[in-house]
């Protein structure tokens, strides 16, 4: 029996070690061990257990001295000594033998330039299946001429770490070590948490390449390859504005941005499935089909139907599925040089401008910065919104200091002029708390295409003194008083003091995480007055 040099791990005896198996197979296999069942439209769904998303506490890198001054250690960073990683990966791999292994050895980066070679190693076929359909696959003959691969996972959920034993926050633990080329997950079946392993690797081996890894969505024009790439937090519509039908989308999540251009590191999309609805997100809907594998969704028992609007057993339900399963996708996942950057953000808040050009320095900052806000939660007493600042849109995948990343951005913003927008996607006329609406959809839509079309180029524009932005006064499709953030508050000394509320979040936010960015940074971030 052929097993792949899985020895060398530890995983010793096993009844069984299949190699990139088909989905068909993947399918057959996951219904055979008892992993999940069909939905009616043939899709694959498992529930997670416990962990029904990722778990940051529970994410270590292995500190050893060939990788120490590369890592910003800290709360996202948190170290683990080479060690306590062995004695775990020992006990984790003496866990598997006897067992059957599911091998897929697939690439991460659509630039054969930068492409890297993962082996994921999983206990579950249907984990396999989901990270066969998320990683670029191979052709036979790659598959053939593949040889070792630059970094092995290996994946046993089944696994329970003991946290005082192993020194670790719970049973579940996600363990890079970046020197060995090993990446170990145990505890917790939550298949995020293998795509965000390989981003995770990805963003400390790209910048090594000259290449800037960004958490983003990107798209380009079919016939000019004009690309745009789509910064974004959970919530401020990152995947829908992305999913433009006029526009090759190369890819939803994860991208780098390479001297030729941007390409895809994934060869599939994940995506969230609830209150999913077909007039809404028909791409998606139409996904879930097949080939894909659907987690924590609420499934009819008899008909098999999905009910996409239970949170049961977690808000966070999601759907794994190939890139090509989106009928306007670029494949293989590559463009030019972007024209045009967009942060999004959804202000709850109701006071930042709903589209803004930010110069060089400001979005060095604000790409920092990573600003969104929530809703109010449920909890007794907190009626306004909550602010959200994730370093670099993606904090839990960045293991370098933040300065290295916007760095390269300011270095890639002056070679090729590309401009940047902040866009606002939340609130207008009002913050949430006092019952103001989203602006509407089509209004973004039309700024975004505006941005991406040039029609900004010959407007005037007005300075945002509070949060130090241009805003453009007219946009093709908009009311102009649509534009005017604080025009559109009845109260104007009401949005001024709103206003002022969260720049100063934003200057404390900046001051606590990022002391010893340069001045010009600093400066071109938002003044309370």
């Amino acid at each position: 029996m052929e097993t792949y040099g899985i020895e060398k791990f530890g995983i010793l005896n096993p009844t069984a070690v299949y190699r990139n198996l088909g989905v068909a197979q993947l399918t057959e296999a996951a219904l055979r061990r008892g992993e999940g069942k069909l939905s009616n439209t043939g899709a694959l769904v498992v529930t997670t257990g416990k962990y029904t998303g990722r778990s940051p506490d529970d994410k270590f890198i292995v500190d050893t001295p060939a990788i120490h001054d590369d890592i910003a250690w800290g709360k996202v960073n948190r170290p683990i000594t080479k060690e306590k990683y062995e004695a775990i990966k020992a006990k984790a791999c003496a866990y598997l033998q006897g067992r059957e292994i599911f091998i897929f050895d697939g690439f991460a980066g659509a630039d054969k330039k930068y492409t890297q070679k993962f082996r994921i190693i999983n206990e579950m076929a249907s984990q396999n299946l989901f990270i066969h359909q998320l990683l670029i696959r191979p052709t036979e003959q790659e598959l053939a001429a593949y040889g070792e691969p630059d970094y092995t996972i290996i994946a046993a959920p089944g696994f329970k770490c003991d946290p005082v034993l192993d020194g670790v926050h719970s049973e579940a633990a996600i363990i890079i070590d970046y020197e060995a080329h090993e990446i170990l997950i145990v505890g917790s079946q939550y298949s995020g948490e293998i795509k965000k392993s390989v981003f995770s690797t990805m963003n400390y081996v790209l910048t090594k390449m000259n290449v800037l890894p960004m958490h983003c969505s990107a798209n380009m024009d079919p016939q000019t390859h004009e690309t745009a790439v789509f910064f974004g937090l959970s919530g401020t519509g990152k995947t829908t504005l992305s999913a433009d039908a006029s526009r090759k989308l190369i890819g939803d999540d994860e991208h780098g941005w390479s001297p030729d251009g941007v390409f895809n590191i994934e060869g599939g999309c994940y995506a969230k499935c609830i209150g999913l609805k077909e007039e809404n997100e028909p791409e998606i809907f139409h996904a879930i089909r097949f080939g894909s594998l659907v987690e924590n969704v609420i499934m009819d028992e008899q008909t098999r139907e999905f009910d996409f609007d239970s949170d049961a057993l977690t808000e966070n339900t999601r759907v794994g599925y190939p890139v090509e399963y989106i009928s306007n996708s670029a494949i293989p996942g590559q463009g030019g040089i972007p024209k045009v950057v967009i942060f999004l953000t959804a202000d709850a808040f109701g006071v930042l401008p709903p589209i803004s050009r930010l110069s060089r320095d400001a979005a060095m900052y604000h790409f920092v910065t990573g600003f969104t806000s929530k809703l109010a939660g449920t909890e007794r007493g907190v009626t306004e919104p909550t602010p959200t600042f994730s370093t670099l849109f993606g904090e839990p995948f960045m293991p370098m200091d933040p300065s290295v990343y916007a760095e390269m951005l300011g270095e890639k913003l002056d070679a090729y002029g590309t401009k940047v927008y902040l866009v606002n996607t939340g609130w207008a006329g009002g913050s949430a708390a006092m019952g103001a609406k989203r602006m509407k959809l089509a209004y973004t839509r039309a700024m975004v295409s505006a941005a991406l079309n040039g029609a900004f180029d010959n407007v005037e524009f007005k300075h945002h003194d509070v949060f130090n932005v241009d805003y453009p006064t007219s946009c093709p499709n908009v009311p102009d008083e649509m534009l005017d953030a604080r025009g559109l508050w009845e109260d104007k000394a009401a949005y001024d003091e709103m206003a002022n509320k969260l720049a100063g979040m934003f200057e404390a936010n900046f001051t606590k995480k990022y002391p010893h960015m340069p001045e010009n940074i600093v400066k071109a971030g938002p003044k309370a007055k």
